[in-house]
């Protein structure tokens, strides 16, 4: 009884934490108001994105350049939006400059995954 009530109060624990937090690898989307390619993403990939098996293997976080510091370690700062980072363990492991379009973006953001999965 002891051990059930000890691994409620861990999953309740968890319940309130970001899903960003629990996982060890997401996408970061480097944007910023008034961006052009970043309106683009978000009106032909934005709501597919989390559905697609890139997406469930590195979630989509968005990050304001104009508001502050990134949630996670960066080789370089962005200087281009769209930037497309891949982040694991809060470490950047790739990125993708600029929004290519849908049919390249799936393409480079496989390579960069397939990449990373190599280096596991």
């Amino acid at each position: 009884m002891f051990k059930s009530l000890i691994l409620a109060l861990v999953l309740l624990g968890a319940e309130g934490r970001s899903s960003v937090a629990l996982a060890e690898r997401f996408l970061l989307m480097a944007e910023r108001p008034g961006c052009t390619w970043c309106e683009r993403f978000n009106k032909e990939l934005a709501a597919i994105y989390p559905k697609t098996v890139e997406g469930v293997a590195a979630p989509l976080v968005r990050y304001d350049i104009t508001q502050g510091k990134a949630p996670a370690s960066l080789v370089s700062v962005v200087h281009f939006t769209p930037t497309f980072i891949l982040i694991e363990d809060g470490i950047e492991i790739g990125r993708i400059e600029g929004y290519p379009g849908d049919n390249f973006f799936w393409s480079l953001l496989s390579n960069m995954l397939e990449n990373s999965d190599n280096k596991l």
